[in-house]
């Protein structure tokens, strides 16, 4: 074989790989454009209605499990009570277990707050399958930093191509202001219309003091 043919089967070969290259590169940007316009197209958001202000004292027993949407829009905090199964208005300082503002979620312990809760992530587990949380190891709110109870900072997974927050499979236990305990999963963030800030969780409270349910 001549130099000049060798050199006419290389120009050939290598006009070949580069449309392949070209072609692997076309098709691989039309998957990825398609799969940004689909993410992009209406995408389904779960969304409930916000739960009425109805406080009843459960006492001793447990409850659960119960689904709650508090409407945490306002630039005001909104404080929810276990023991009351409810958002409360105006509580007392011990008179509340969560304060949500936004995605933002405090306990009512820790330095400048005077109840004895606490918050703990508790990782991947099934709503269904869980019988008890742990009596230690939980987190109070901190002044080092200026956000929520660092157990529930980043509850969420957030997209950047459609901008919507999605509750990580997780579940987390509380220890409530008068050191009672109760676990809870986020299920949404939306209220009607895909609006932001509706903060919907499920959840089972042990009135009794133990940490079995």
């Amino acid at each position: 074989m001549t130099s000049e043919t060798t050199n006419d089967t290389d120009i050939w070969f290598r006009g070949k790989i580069s449309k392949s290259a070209i072609s692997i590169v076309l098709l691989l940007s039309l998957v990825a454009g398609l799969f940004v316009a689909r993410s992009l197209r209406n995408p389904e958001i779960p969304w409930f209605p916000v739960s009425e202000l109805k406080t009843s004292d459960v006492g001793s027993e447990t409850v659960g499990p119960l689904q709650y949407t508090v409407d945490a829009r306002s630039e005001q905090p909104v404080f929810f009570d276990f023991s009351s199964g409810s958002v409360v208005q105006n509580p007392s300082v011990e008179g509340w277990d969560l304060e949500i503002s936004r995605f933002n979620i405090r306990s009512n312990g820790g330095e400048g707050f005077t109840g004895n809760g606490g918050i703990l992530d508790l990782g991947v587990v099934a709503f269904d399958s869980l019988r008890s949380v742990p009596e230690v190891g939980y987190v109070q709110n901190s002044k080092e930093k200026d956000i929520a109870n660092l157990a529930t900072d980043h509850w969420y997974d957030y997209s950047w191509i459609n901008h919507l927050l999605t509750p990580k499979p997780k579940l987390f236990a509380v220890r409530t202001a008068d050191s009672r305990y109760a676990f809870l999963e986020f299920v949404s963030y939306y209220c009607a219309g895909a609006r932001a800030g509706c903060l919907t969780f499920r959840y089972f409270y042990q009135g009794d003091g133990s940490s079995a349910f």
